[in-house]
Order: structure tokens, then sequence, then C-alpha cells
């Protein structure tokens, strides 16, 4: 446009905006501006402050808890105060004129659901055959998922012949010795109702998110569980590779499908019923991980909404409850809910991957050094502990936990609210030895997506709105938020674009 036309057309648009507007332009700009800067000051700036100084709050509610944790995970580890010092476990005793009389009858049960890979009716068939007391049952609905199985299962008469039972998973391989080293403990001590064994990935070194899994995995049962059951003989049952007194689990009330945590809602129920509970992490049971994001997403959906929806419906009943003392009550809605399962995952996500990106656009709001990098920090490396051997993965944990934080958060809100998809059970597919055993492009068939059925836009979106504040931190900011912003950009990328975990050949 040339340079004389230019002022004629501008003065022609400024007229037509006056005439609409009874109002210049500049004034409209002006007035714009000045509303604009007066929310920044009292409504924006005030707004992020106090949501900095929650999050802080949090952020230093969970690092107490995991430092008190770890100091009670080491304290054991130290004065050998391990379950099999501390409770009678002797082996039970032979004796050649009862035979096997002498041990205590175990029902072992395998609750599973569309397990394809596997024929278990022939696999059932094949062992009765051999002189082993198997039954396979069935029942014609999904109602209660895996807690409407174990309930079912719980029915037939041949349970009232046994005192205990062991479930598992139909991925987890315990050794040959697991109840003589684990029934035991509950022979010997009528006070304890579970006995929970640690698990053992096969498959940690299979991908990048394996192994991240494992390191999570590892703190859960080295440092959780560990603590959990030093310090109080509680904690959450995990569901499988464990052994259940009966008797308790009737008395409290057997299972129960309300949540889709049916484990941990029977743990609690125990817990405030009196019961023991004891981790035995020197008893590993082989498993598997999922290895595929897919998978991974829909079984930490259910692990974050599950407990905070059994924590809405319980809370009155443990502060209600008469068998367990104040101590207890504390620890079970303050640690065991409160600070593990709801504010660890927002303190994670609104900090680090809003608050602080955000900030860049308002020099006004600071976040003190130690809750952008002392309090991380230390945080990361009390969760590396589990896992020493992948300790130099620990950048890449620290990205994949953080963008995870973003569906736990949104579980949690889920379960919390009983909206949505706080009931949904889906089952967590693994691989197994799928690969090995059948042709790889009937697998591929089985798993391959479309390449939208691999965009995840909520990831994305997070991803464009991190590099917008990366962007702008490395050509205006003075705090360097960039150089920790941009990599969790990429990492919300690559996640957004299902670029992790197991990738499925196409062909042979």
């Amino acid at each position: 446009m040339e340079a004389n036309n230019f002022h004629p057309l501008m003065l022609s648009i400024a007229r037509a905006c006056e005439i609409i507007f009874s109002s210049p332009v500049a004034d409209i700009l002006n007035k714009i501006g000045l509303i604009w800067r007066e929310v920044r000051v009292m409504v924006i700036i005030p707004a992020m402050k106090a949501a900095v100084v929650v999050s802080l709050i949090m952020s230093v509610m969970v690092l107490a808890e995991k430092l008190s944790m770890a100091l009670i995970s080491l304290y054991a580890k130290l004065f050998r105060r391990r379950p099999e010092r501390i409770y009678k476990c002797d082996p039970i005793a032979e004796d050649e004129e009862l035979g096997t009389l002498a041990y205590p009858m175990v029902l072992v049960q395998i609750p599973m659901y569309n397990e394809k890979e596997d024929s278990v009716k022939k696999e059932c068939e094949k062992w009765f055959t051999m002189g082993k007391n198997i039954k396979y049952e069935t029942r014609d609905n999904r109602k209660g998922y895996k807690a409407g199985a174990l309930k079912e299962g719980m029915k037939h008469s041949y349970v009232e012949t046994c005192e205990y039972i062991a479930m598992f998973d139909a991925d987890f391989q315990p050794a040959s010795d697991f109840l003589m080293r684990t029934v035991p403990f509950l022979v010997h001590n009528p006070s304890i109702a579970l006995v929970q064994a640690r698990w053992k990935f096969v498959n940690a070194n299979e991908c990048l998110m394996a192994r991240m899994q494992e390191m999570s995995m590892d703190y859960h049962f080295k440092v959780e569980q560990e603590s959990g059951s030093t310090s109080c003989a509680f904690f959450g049952y995990n569901g499988t590779a464990g052994v259940w007194r009966i008797q308790a689990i009737n008395e409290v009330g057997g299972w129960k499908d309300r949540t889709t945590v049916e484990d941990m809602d029977l743990a609690v129920r125990a817990g405030l019923g009196g019961w023991k509970m004891i981790f035995v992490g020197s008893i590993k049971v082989k498993s598997e991980l999922p290895s595929t994001f897919k998978a991974y997403r829909f079984q930490q959906h259910r692990w974050s909404c599950g407990p905070a929806n059994l924590f809405r419906k319980m809370l009155c009943d443990i502060m209600k409850a008469k068998k367990v003392s104040i101590w207890k009550k504390f620890y079970m809605i303050y640690s065991f809910f409160l600070v593990r399962r709801v504010l660890s995952h927002f303190a994670t996500f609104f900090l680090y991957c809003v608050l602080m990106p955000l900030s860049v656009f308002f020099p006004e709001v600071e976040i003190p050094k130690w809750g952008t990098v002392y309090i991380p920090s230390t945080i990361t490396v009390l969760n590396a502990v589990g896992t020493p051997s992948s300790f130099h993965l620990i950048i890449f944990w620290v990205l994949f936990e953080n963008v995870m934080s973003l569906h736990r958060c949104k579980a949690v809100i889920i379960g919390l609210l009983e909206a949505g998809r706080a009931n949904e059970w889906v089952v967590t597919e693994k691989l197994g030895d799928l690969l090995k055993t059948k042709p790889n492009i009937k697998v591929a068939k089985k798993y391959r997506f479309k390449l939208w059925e691999r965009l995840h836009f909520l990831e994305l979106g997070l991803a464009v709105y991190l590099m917008i504040c990366a962007c702008y931190d490395y050509h205006v900011g003075k705090d360097y938020y960039f150089v920790m912003i941009f990599p969790q950009a990429i990492a919300f990328v690559i996640m957004g674009v299902g670029c992790i975990g197991t990738i499925i050949p196409s062909d042979n």
C-alpha cells in the first residue's frame, strides 16, 4: 500500500469506529488497557500469589510426608525391624501321622476377565486330571468387576474349609514356596489379617516407560508400604500377591464394589476393625508392568480416582471408628489419604506445570527458590532411592511424572465429586509373551491405532502453553524458568502424540 493512501484509510477506519462506539478508538484502547491493568492488579496478581502460597504449603506437606516415611523405612533397615524379627513366623512343623492335614487349608484365587491369550479352562482341566484340587468358576455378568468376582468366589461351599485366601492377578508368578513363607505369619499371629508381598517386574527393561513405572512402584513398596507396616501395621492392600485371613474379611463386611479400589476398601475397613497388616519385602512375586501408554493411562486413572472416591465415602467412618486410636485415625486421614492420594498430585501439577510457567508473564509474582528447586529436588532424590540402578534416568522420571500428574489430578477430582468416570473399570492390558509366542503381525493388528487415536489433545494443549511460556521467559524473564519449562513441554509433546511405551512392530 502506498504511503499517501495509508493515512486516509486509517482515518476512515477511525471515523467508522467512532461512529460505531461513539468514542475515539484511542480512548477505547486506553479504557481497555486501564481495565486490564486494574484486573491484573486487583484480581489476577492476588489470585496467583494466593495459589502459589497454597501450592507451596501442599509441597511442604508432601515433603514432610516423604521425609517421615523415609526415616521410618531407614529405621526399620538400620535396626532390623523386619516382620521376620517382630512377629513369630516359624515354619509350620511337619507331622508324619497327619501328613498334609498339619498344614492349614489355603484358598488360592486368580480373578480374571477375558484372558484370551490363555486357555484358562483347559489349563484347569489339565491340573485337575493330575490330581490337583482346582476349580474353574464363571459368572454370567461383570457386576462389581473384580470385587464382584471375588465376592462371588467366596460363596462356594469349599471356601468354608479354608482358613486363609491368597490372591493373584493373572500376570503374577509366585514362587513355589510363597505360601510356606507367608502363611506362618497368619498361623502364629491371630491379630494379623493380611500378609502383603512385594512385586518384582519381569519387563522393567522393555521400554523407557516401564523403567519409569518401576521407579515409582519400587518406591511405593520399599518406602510407603514398608513405613506403614512398621509404624502402625496398616497400609493399602495391593490387590494381589497377598494372603488374607478369611475371618478378617468376613468380620469387616467382605468385598464391596462401591469404588474401583476394592482392595484398599477392604484394607481400610480391616484397619478400622483393629486388624494388623504386615508387608514382607523379602518375599517377591514376579509380575508385569503395562507397556503401552493407553493401558497405563487407564490404570493410573483407576488408581487415582478410586482412592479419592473411597476417601469421600469413608471419611466419616474413619472419624467414628472406636477400635483404633486417634493417632491411627489421623494417619489414615492425613497421611494415607489426604497427602499421598490427593495433595501430592495437585502440588506437582499446579506448581510446576501451571503456576511457575504462568508467573513468567507476571514479574510481581515471585516463587521462592526453595519452592522451585530445593523441595522438588529433595522429593525427587527420596523417590529415586527405591531403584538406585535407574538413578541416571531421574530427569526423565520427573518429566514423565509431571505429565501423568495432569491425569491423576483430573482423576482425583472425578473421584472426589463422584462424577463421570468415577466407577469406570478398564482391565489393564499386558503384552505378556505375545511378541514371543505369536506372529508380530497378529499382535500389531490387535494393538494398532489410527493416527488420531494416538493423539492426546490435553497433553498437546499443555505443551503449546508451556512452549509459549518458555519462549517468553527466554526473551524477557530473569529467573531462567525456561530451562525447566522447555523439557517439560517436549515431554508433553512426546506423550501427546503417543510416542512412549512399547511400539508394536507392524510385520515380521
